[in-house]
């Protein structure tokens, strides 16, 4: 009897370590799938706030509303006042959602030559133009290459003055770039012109991107 009763004591401390074990196991797999759980919330949380996510927007100064004299890379007080009031407040709202530290403003024109048969001076004063030494009105355009730069780098500088002085989209970098007639603004190049290059306002335009710049290099 005393044998019996031995066994059977044994038996069920061996019953319930097996028990406590189970009940072990199955609070640490409780436990793996809460933290499972609360790592996933935090990861979709993590990704629907990344303001590094999704793909921003292009803004466009169009020359059917601001329109640059024929030839010039003046800015007109229509177009000024557009820069300031809403371009300024769309590059900090757009620049600070995605992460943006460079703003790229690209100069468009239409197929028709400039045919004015004044040689362009870019050559040796676009550096001096593009600092605070000059204005860039007195560029000389040779090519619709050199008059959507010189129109880019108005822009630009327009914004630069308008960061120093206003304190504004602070830290941005600024570029100023030129695509001249080629690209149309469905983003396709332009076809070749039959018969007379013709003027077409639809094409011309200062488009605004933004970008990260990257570490620069070598592709081996």
């Amino acid at each position: 009897m005393s044998k019996r009763s031995r066994h059977l004591n044994e038996h069920e401390d061996l019953n319930i370590w097996q028990a406590f074990t189970d009940l072990m196991s199955n609070a640490f797999m409780i436990l793996l799938l809460l933290l499972l759980i609360i790592s996933v919330k935090y990861t979709i949380s993590q990704i629907s706030n990344n303001k590094e996510t999704g793909t921003p927007p292009i803004f466009l100064i169009k020359d059917e509303n601001y329109r640059f004299e024929p030839g010039s890379a003046a800015i007109p007080p229509d177009m000024l006042n557009y820069i300031n009031n809403k371009i300024v407040p769309g590059i900090e709202k757009t620049t600070r959602k995605y992460k943006i530290d460079t703003v790229e403003i690209i100069g468009h024109t239409d197929e028709q030559s400039i045919g004015n048969g004044i040689a362009s001076n870019l050559d040796n004063n676009l550096e001096a133009f593009a600092s605070d030494k000059g204005a860039v009105v007195a560029l000389k355009p040779g090519s619709n290459a050199d008059l959507g730069l010189m129109r880019s780098l108005a822009v630009v500088k327009e914004l630069l003055k308008i960061q120093k002085q206003k304190g504004r989209m602070s830290g941005i970098k600024f570029r100023a770039y030129s695509a001249a007639q080629l690209i149309l603004p469905n983003g396709e190049f332009a076809p070749v012109p039959k018969g007379v290059r013709q003027p077409e306002a639809t094409r011309r335009r200062i488009e605004i991107r933004f970008t990260r710049l990257g570490e620069v290099r070598e592709v081996n």
